[in-house]
């Protein structure tokens, strides 16, 4: 590998790249190393594997629109009051005692249609400032989802991190979890990938090797499948994955291993 290749891998345009995020400028000279160099192809390819991993955990859902009832046309017909009344003789004050009658209830009427509307708009005003509530509460939750994925992604591509698949023996031959381990960051993550299934009073349980002492990392459940944090535990020698009593056991029931794996030496 010449050094103009390394020097282009150790930049960052190949992760840009990815997330759409380079020029135009930077777009064709990716294209074009990617192109023409077989190695510049594979660390693209290994990154896009490595980003599948972690985003295929973290679709986010379409959200419902908040908004559906903010534009309401409020077409209300006027009230229309029709007298059809044959010409009479009254006198002038019974005249105006019924002009003020009219008038008085017109105001009424008016006066609770505009305060029955005023009501109707507070409600909707309040569906509007919930939902809008809720949007923001729904960014920031997204926000924080994303930045998780991005830090996975990094903890992937890092190469301090180590990957270690583990495969079931005859008691679990479907079961298959992959482990990422960084002893620099002492940081470790687990993608469990197929999990047979057992009774309902039973779960799989992980540990990790500490010279003989077995460390609790956590309970496997296929149900809840994605990408996460398990607790680093420093020089450990392996890792093990032991059929536990439902809700987890305090100590490992090694005679009830499916899987285990030694770990790379930390010296």
């Amino acid at each position: 590998m010449n050094d103009k290749i390394t020097t282009f891998l150790n930049s960052d345009l190949l992760e840009k790249y990815l997330i759409g995020e380079t020029t135009s400028k930077e777009t064709e000279l990716v294209e074009n190393y990617i192109s023409k160099f077989p190695e510049v192809e594979n660390a693209y390819n290994t990154l896009q594997h490595n980003l599948e991993i972690v985003s295929k955990y973290h679709a986010v859902e379409a959200q419902p629109s908040v908004l559906n009832n903010v534009l309401q046309t409020l077409d209300q017909e006027n009230p229309v009051v029709q007298l059809n009344s044959k010409p009479k003789k009254h006198k002038v004050w019974f005249r105006y005692a019924i002009a003020a009658s009219f008038v008085a209830a017109l105001f009424a009427c008016a006066s609770f249609f505009f305060f029955t509307k005023n009501l109707e708009l507070k409600k909707e005003n309040q569906v509007v400032v919930d939902e809008i509530f809720d949007l923001r509460s729904d960014i920031e939750m997204n926000n924080q989802k994303l930045d998780n994925v991005m830090a996975q992604f990094k903890q992937l591509n890092n190469p301090e991190t180590e990957k270690y698949v583990i495969k079931g023996n005859n008691r679990a031959k479907n079961l298959k979890t992959v482990a990422y381990i960084n002893p620099k960051e002492k940081t470790s993550m687990i993608d469990v990938v197929s999990l047979p299934e057992l009774p309902k009073e039973q779960c799989y349980q992980i540990w990790a090797d500490l010279n003989g002492k077995m460390v609790n990392l956590g309970i496997l459940d296929e149900t809840d499948r994605q990408l996460k944090s398990i607790p680093y535990t420093e020089n450990a020698l392996g890792l093990n994955i032991t059929i536990e009593p439902k809700g987890g056991n305090k100590n490992a029931s090694l005679e009830n291993s499916v899987a285990e794996i030694a770990l790379k030496s930390r010296e």
